[in-house]
């Protein structure tokens, strides 16, 4: 495929609205990729070495829906944790504990939650590598009643796939460096802060006078200081969040691709290729194979896209029960972007 080519599809998809893609130095989920033995663990499961995915955004952004909806379009979310192939983790449940007068500025709604010393970094990067490593790991469940780590916990054991979602994933370097994949979920503040609020309110026990003043004094700020601009980090941007179910289904498809194709994950510290500014154009810098391969996710679905002749998305998409728009050509209307 011409790089010309590429770049028309690629301005449809971009046009369409669904999906952002960023081709970084880092694009490393889909590339090269060797056979991966299978070592045998003492607790009795099969040691594999995961596709961690790491999936950012601010707060109420969708980010839990959004794993939620690839793991139930996997067929993951009912079954039992001993036989998950996609496991999801959330970042709040690595909240350090609190010291006594930072509790009681906790329960007046006084404390940062939204702030990067409110992790324990160095626990969610330590819990990473063993997962990484194809440990069983225990993470604790976090109380947001009482705004601590419980007693609970839930096992995590070896999958092939790892999503990790919250606000700050790709804030700490060491554990950004460690994601196969990287994905943003970008929903506008007037939604997220439409969510919140009930969601606080109803599950959390939380006033509205508190949920207010928590938000315009600590939440806000904190995610124009320290979530927004990690979305420069991110792999894969995501529009509107959960609701964008095209771009759910390009992930989910891949997924789909490491679970029953077996690509080992591996990171990549090298140069897949970039996107360079040149004039009014775009060039395309790097290893070209290693570019293409980077991009390949994108053109098929593309290529499918821009078909005139109506195609069978169970066979590109197996598994899948979304319907994905065979053409952009509507009644009239060219698919052409003006």
């Amino acid at each position: 495929m011409s790089m010309s080519l590429f770049y028309q599809k690629l301005r449809v998809a971009v046009y369409c609205g669904n999906l952002s893609v960023k081709i970084t130095k880092r694009l490393i989920y889909t590339h090269k990729m060797s056979e991966k033995p299978t070592v045998p663990m003492t607790n009795g499961f099969e040691s594999k070495t995961p596709f961690l995915i790491g999936v950012a955004g601010g707060t109420a952004s969708g980010k839990s829906t959004v794993c939620q909806r690839i793991m139930e379009k996997l067929g993951q979310q009912h079954k039992e944790q001993t036989e998950r192939r996609v496991v999801c983790i959330s970042q709040d449940s690595f909240y350090r504990t609190l010291t006594t007068s930072e509790r009681l500025r906790a329960e007046r709604g006084q404390f940062n939650f939204d702030h990067p010393d409110a992790f324990d970094d160095k626990k969610l990067l330590a819990v990473l590598k063993d997962i990484l490593d194809g440990k069983k790991v225990e993470v604790p469940e976090y109380d947001y009643i009482t705004n601590s780590i419980s007693n609970r916990s839930h096992t995590i054991y070896p999958a092939d796939v790892v999503l990790i979602e919250g606000i700050l994933v790709f804030y700490f370097k060491e554990v950004r460096e460690l994601f196969h994949m990287k994905l943003f979920v970008d929903t506008d503040s007037d939604t997220r802060l439409a969510r919140r609020v009930p969601r606080d309110i109803m599950e959390r026990g939380r006033d509205l006078e508190q949920v207010l003043n928590q938000y315009m004094n600590f939440v806000k700020p904190a995610f124009e200081e320290f979530c927004l601009p990690t979305k420069k980090f991110a792999d894969v941007i995501i529009p509107r969040g959960a609701d964008n179910l095209v771009a759910i289904d390009l992930i989910v498809h891949h997924i789909w691709d490491i679970m029953y194709k077996k690509r080992p994950a591996k990171i990549s510290n090298g140069c897949n290729g970039h996107i360079e500014e040149e004039g009014n154009g775009r060039r395309l810098s790097g290893s070209s194979e290693d570019t293409l391969m980077a991009i390949d996710l994108i053109v098929q679905h593309i290529s499918e896209y821009l078909k005139q002749k109506p195609v069978d998305k169970s066979q590109l998409y197996p598994g899948l029960s979304t319907p994905i728009p065979s053409s952009p050509h509507r009644a009239g209307k060219s698919g052409r972007p003006h």
